[in-house]
């Protein structure tokens, strides 16, 4: 299983969470709230096609023409996960191709072989196998968090508003 750590380097955000850290007590609740917000942020991520957009498929097979990118199975949005504690809030994902996905890179050489015959079929020419180069996979960022560890506006809002919502319920316990 490959995991993947983002830290969160946004002043505002991080200013809040102190100020959280100083009024709230247990931060436990806020943190599920922000583990939840970032969620709802990444399945709009998913909705959207990414925000920004996605670069599109270079070469879409048949049955992927005009269909969503990143969820040809689904796995990957049903793989994201959320954790937190009194400390931190988690989102991410244990599948295998979730980083290259975010982050974008070039997968590895590896041989294609067939898997219900004996042989492969390319442009009338028979084989056993292929050696593929490796593809280079633009980055799509699902989760929303931007290259230099920050969050996207969108979900930079919504955590701040759940910040601050907490501040709110804090202040008045």
């Amino acid at each position: 299983m490959t995991n993947v750590v983002i830290t969160v380097n946004n002043a505002d955000t991080l200013a809040a969470i102190e100020r959280l850290e100083r009024a709230g007590g247990d931060l436990a609740p806020a943190m599920r709230k922000i583990a939840q917000a970032l969620a709802y942020e990444t399945e709009r991520n998913f909705a959207a096609g990414g925000r920004p957009k996605w670069a599109p498929l270079k070469n879409p097979p048949e049955r992927r023409q005009g269909g969503a990118i990143l969820q040809d199975s689904g796995q990957l949005a049903a793989s994201i996960t959320t954790d937190y504690g009194a400390s931190h809030a988690l989102i991410g994902s244990n599948k295998e191709y979730a980083a290259i996905h975010q982050f974008g890179g070039k997968t590895k050489p590896h041989t294609i072989r067939p898997v219900k015959g004996k042989a492969l079929a390319f442009g009338g020419i028979v084989v056993r196998q292929v050696q593929h180069p490796g593809s280079d996979i633009p980055a799509r960022p699902y989760l929303p968090v931007l290259p230099d560890g920050s969050l996207q506006p969108e979900a930079n809002e919504e955590v701040l508003d759940t910040i601050l919502r907490h501040l709110e319920n804090s202040a008045r316990a």
